[in-house]
């Protein structure tokens, strides 16, 4: 048997006490795991594959408030045109993006229609790069903010499908039209598993808009940022948009781990995702037969404001809670997300004619296999004035692989050893035949002169 610990970035040293603990933790939480799990009748859930493109819908606030000259001595909304612009020009030639309004119409004197202000500026489709552009270049700040209506509008924009749909909110201001209520809007686009995802950027620093973003964001698994520079808001807009366009491929199957390997689900190979709680951990199982190799990565999300210092913990073990390898990631709130990873191959099934009974029941169960547990933990821990509900968004990726050849120990190397040693003795007897002849040749001759 081979136990390899992979992660995939590399570890601070300032979490390492953290990190003890959280291994204790959860070292003590597995205690309490089944010494059996009977395998479910149905089958593993499985990821699903989509040749969907990604689809991405920008809404931009162009309520009168974008006018105000807070960001490097320009206007809000110059910032975010050019920003828009910037991102319009790196788009990759299969994104299907679109852009939306809010307030761009109607004047802060006749709130009765500006609260119904939003309006779709460039339709979801393949991007006439010149024609967004131009589009983006006429707006200029106007009337009134109904971040709930645009919602809305946006999930039309997008429609449905089994593909992930992005939406980037830029605003500098909580909603002033409610009804809707913007987060409640969130959540209701999220009850309907619409696959959608709304990431916001605020450019305002007011406490009560960024906790409304936040509220946003955390309902459908986005992520919330307080934008301070053009260059952040350009580089956040891109990355979110490329962030589609990595992953639309394949669409995560949702499932829902649980706290006992027993009841926990059984994966098939995939990418899946799921919640965890602060300072949680959250089981699944993975069939897993001899002669193969368990391959598993985890990725959390901070969509939300968590106190520094923190870990995350992925445990392979086996079905009464004994550890069989594990992985872990450390950060300091320098990120916005935190991975790690495993790898874990089981032990071929041999037997020896000689071997007791004990053994021959041991070998039996090893050629029907085992499910593994993994466990997933982590010490997050929520700022003050952070909802802690929902979970935080999680990502699971299982591969079951023909297990990698173990390497090489000495008695596998003897071979090559043995040809190398003869070479060297060969050369050494042939190196002190030489001097010893030219010794006994110089003596022969200093003894005639």
């Amino acid at each position: 048997m081979r136990a390899v610990t992979t992660t995939r970035r590399r570890l601070p040293a300032g979490p390492l006490g953290l990190l003890a603990a959280l291994a204790i933790t959860a070292g003590s939480l597995l205690s309490g795991l089944p010494a059996h799990a009977d395998e479910p009748t149905s089958p593993p859930t499985t990821a699903q594959t989509t040749a969907e493109a990604p689809r991405v819908d920008l809404i931009l606030d162009v309520s009168g408030s974008m006018s105000a000259t807070d960001i490097e001595g320009k206007s809000r909304i110059s910032v975010a045109q050019r920003s828009i612009d910037e991102v319009i020009d790196a788009l990759p030639p299969e994104a299907q993006f679109g852009i939306r309004t809010l307030g761009a119409t109607y004047p802060v004197s006749d709130k009765a229609h500006g609260c119904q202000d939003t309006q779709q500026l460039f339709p979801i489709g393949k991007t006439d790069k010149v024609e967004a552009k131009t589009a983006v270049a006429t707006l200029r700040p106007t009337g009134w903010t109904p971040i709930g209506l645009a919602l809305r509008g946006a999930a039309q924009d997008l429609g449905t499908g089994s593909a992930t749909h992005r939406v980037v909110l830029i605003t500098d201001g909580e909603d002033d039209c409610a009804p809707p209520d913007p987060c409640e809007v969130a959540r209701e686009l999220a009850a309907q598993g619409t696959h959608l995802v709304v990431d916001t950027l605020g450019l305002a620093h007011d406490d009560k808009t960024s906790q409304q973003l936040q509220c946003i964001a955390n309902a459908t698994g986005g992520t919330y940022t307080d934008v301070r520079t053009q260059a952040q808001l350009t580089g956040k807009v891109e990355q979110l948009v490329n962030r589609s366009t990595d992953t639309y491929k394949v669409v995560p199957a949702q499932t829902a781990g649980t706290d006992k390997c027993a009841s926990a689900p059984l994966l098939a190979p995939g990418v899946y995702s799921d919640r965890e709680k602060f300072s949680e951990h959250r089981v699944y199982r993975v069939p897993v037969r001899p002669g193969q190799e368990l391959r598993a990565s985890v990725s959390v999300a901070l969509d939300r404001a968590v106190a520094r210092d923190y870990g995350v913990l992925l445990q392979a073990t086996d079905q009464s809670g004994q550890e069989l390898v594990r992985g872990t990631d450390a950060g300091s709130g320098r990120t916005d997300v935190a991975s790690t990873g495993v790898r874990w191959s089981a032990p071929a099934a041999t037997a020896s004619p000689s071997a007791s009974a004990s053994t021959s029941t041991d070998t039996a169960a090893a050629t029907a296999g085992q499910s593994v547990c993994l466990v997933v933990s982590n010490s997050f821990a929520p700022q003050s004035g952070t909802q802690a509900d929902p979970g935080l968004p999680l990502e699971l990726t299982v591969a079951v692989t023909a297990a990698s050849p173990a390497p090489d120990g000495p008695a596998a190397g003897l071979g090559r050893g043995w040809i190398l040693l003869l070479v060297l003795t060969g050369a050494g007897l042939l190196t002190g035949l030489l001097f010893g002849w030219v010794a006994r040749w110089r003596i022969a001759v200093w003894q005639e002169n």
